[in-house]
């Protein structure tokens, strides 16, 4: 049987440890929290009524639990990732005398084997795609297919498989990610099925047999594998679908004897509306604030007296939904080179009052993002009495969240949430592929024109405030015929030049845009007439650029210099990394001719190989990269001099 606690150390770092200590505060329990050097200053850490330093890292079990003993926690929730579904660490906690908040050791163990779980999902009679543990089998697979790690989830470890000539090399990076992310290299095959939806049941259950579910959740849309967009309900589920892999997700969970908080998943076939088992989550899934604010059910709070010893308060009929829910994930990523992760400290993190939405965050103002953990920002969670409205608050939440300091997602979420496809609820795995959201905001000339005079007049009351001299003579003023003042900027590939002449009524005429009237000026904005049209912009400084915000999002604005140094500019023909990360392979050498697309480097960062290809015909003229080297976003790797047209080869 479990014991009462009242000090529940998180094991685990960034949003999810702030989530769980909401909870846990809230139900009387003081919270612990471990971090490495790279966390010493995010947020939960400071949050946290003690933390404890990891002299390895959040993979360290033994420190884990010996932290949880010094502090007098006894209680350890893993949050999800790290050791959340590590089945001799659960062991491990409970030997110690703590408690485990989450399902058995065992029940984790067999879980946590996709393979050992397929074969449980047969056994319970849950319908199961085709499958070989044997990862040469594919032609009694089928193609195409999923190779897919046997040991973890979350995209890592997993490749999709057109034909057998590209088998064999998928499976060898499949089983260098798997072996990197989880510390197991097995991988097996599964049948893929391009038209359709990745639909999981939330259960819930407890030492005392009791078992439910709380609805379905649809994570269709992803990106590199992983989910970027859950919702709940799903917009295709009907009530005797629901009913239908409801019965599945207990009839497994219940041969299994499961307790706590989990997830089955599975895949809902767009054109038949059959649904196949995926694999079990025994963990808090990211996306779980979906189905609380449909439910109103905390499923924090439910693990929490679960692991001490209590029944579950709702029986299954007592589970209700209301409205519609909507969660997206804020990455530090680029969703125009791929989706490849970045890095970077985060200048501004200023969510508006309004709309009122759920934000899960990691980050604020001034932290440090790297290459080490998983580049999740925040998530960001919308509830509304229909779909739509719940998309409509939620774009409109990222859109006026002021945000910046490094690469994002979240314009792409945004055009993601507005397309027409979405709203219509054709949200099959393959969305992305086939409606491409917008990557990037793209302003109109008029927006962009208007954002950057609204740059140029803080810039010119930022000057004005930090004067030293005659700061009492008004911005601008002149006492002969001078040119315009003027300030350029760069903005993506273009260049923007903003001249403008006060006059002495205070106001300004800006050339192209018409006269200007300030009419507040901040260190953090500026509330401008511009126009005709009055409007703040919240202004944040990140050296010699300025986060601007507009109507539809946070616009970056380089000051270009007046001067440029001499010897500044790229190398010639320089084929750069896209992001920090370590070398793990080089498949060229000096005078090799390339191609376009050709893979060149291999990198490995945040767990995941990254293809860094040729992007165009050449030959190789200088490696500076070698098997084993870090190296930061931008560093030269290779040089290549592009092949001349009509060249015969």
């Amino acid at each position: 049987m479990s014991a009462p606690f009242d000090t529940v150390l998180v094991a685990n770092r960034g949003e999810i440890a702030r989530r769980v200590f909401r909870t846990a505060r809230a139900m009387g329990h003081r919270c612990v929290a471990v971090y490495v050097d790279a966390d010493a200053g995010a947020p939960f850490v400071a949050e946290a009524d003690e933390a404890v330093r990891l002299e390895t890292g959040y993979l360290d079990g033994a420190a884990v639990i010996a932290a949880a003993r010094a502090t007098g926690a006894g209680a350890i929730h893993p949050g999800y990732g790290f050791l959340s579904e590590n089945a001799g660490f659960a062991a491990d906690v409970l030997a110690a005398g703590l408690v485990w908040v989450g399902p058995t050791p065992e029940v984790i163990a067999a879980m946590g084997d996709k393979l050992a779980a397929k074969k449980a999902a047969v056994a319970a009679g849950v319908p199961t795609l085709p499958s070989s543990d044997d990862p040469r089998d594919g032609d009694a697979v089928g193609y195409p297919l999923l190779v897919k790690a046997a040991a973890g989830g979350g995209g890592k470890g997993m490749r999709v498989v057109d034909s057998a000539a590209d088998l064999a090399e998928a499976v060898a990076g499949a089983q260098r990610e798997a072996l990197s992310g989880f510390g197991d290299d097995r991988v097996f095959l599964e049948r893929y099925v391009r038209r359709a939806r990745h639909v999981e049941i939330q259960i819930l259950g407890d030492e005392h047999g009791n078992l439910l579910h709380l609805g379905e959740r649809e994570c269709s849309v992803q990106r590199r594998h992983q989910k970027i967009v859950e919702e709940s309900p799903s917009p295709v589920v009907d009530d005797a679908l629901r009913t239908a892999m409801g019965e599945a997700a207990l009839a497994l969970a219940g041969s299994l004897g499961y307790r706590s908080a989990g997830t089955v998943e599975f895949l809902v076939d767009d054109d038949t509306r059959e649904f196949f088992f995926l694999e079990v989550n025994t963990r808090l899934q990211v996306e779980h604030p979906v189905t609380e604010e449909v439910t109103g059910i905390d499923l924090v709070r439910e693990q929490l007296r679960v692991a001490a010893g209590e029944r579950l308060d709702h029986r299954q009929d007592d589970v209700a939904f209301r409205g519609h829910a909507i969660e997206v994930r804020l990455y530090a990523e680029d969703p125009a080179a791929g989706f490849l992760p970045a890095t970077g400290t985060v200048a501004a993190f200023a969510p508006a009052a309004e709309p009122v939405v759920r934000w899960d965050s990691g980050v604020e103002a001034g932290s440090v993002v790297g290459v080490s953990f998983d580049p999740m920002l925040a998530k960001v969670v919308a509830h509304a009495p229909t779909r739509r409205e719940a998309a409509g608050r939620l774009a409109l939440a990222l859109e006026r969240l002021h945000l910046g300091g490094l690469t994002t997602n979240r314009d792409f979420l945004v055009a993601v949430l507005r397309h027409p496809a979405f709203l219509a609820g054709d949200t099959t795995t393959d969305f992305i592929e086939r409606h491409a959201p917008a990557a990037q905001l793209v302003l109109a000339d008029d927006e962009l024109c208007r954002a950057t005079a609204a740059a140029a007049l803080w810039l010119r009351g930022r000057n004005r405030a930090e004067a030293r001299v005659l700061r009492s003579v008004p911005a601008g003023w002149r006492n002969a015929r001078l040119p315009d003042s003027s300030v350029r900027f760069r903005h993506r590939d273009d260049e923007v030049e903003v001249r403008y002449r006060a006059r002495r009524d205070g106001t300004v005429t800006v050339r192209d845009v018409g006269d200007a009237r300030v009419l507040a000026w901040t260190a953090d904005g500026i509330d401008v007439e511009i126009g005709g049209r009055r409007a703040r912009y919240a202004v944040t400084a990140d050296g010699e650029r300025l986060l601007v915000q507009t109507p539809r999002g946070t616009v970056d604005l380089d000051v270009v210099p007046r001067f440029v140094p001499p010897g500044a500019g790229a190398v010639e023909g320089g084929f750069v990394a896209p992001m920090p990360g370590v070398v793990l392979d080089v498949r060229c050498a000096v005078g090799d001719r390339v191609t376009s697309g050709q893979t060149l480097v291999l990198l490995e960062a945040m767990k995941m190989e990254h293809h860094v290809k040729a992007p165009f015909d050449g030959v190789v003229t200088e490696v500076r990269a070698a098997v084993g080297d870090q190296v930061d976003n931008g560093a030269v790797l290779l040089v290549v001099e592009p092949e001349e047209e009509g060249s015969d080869g």
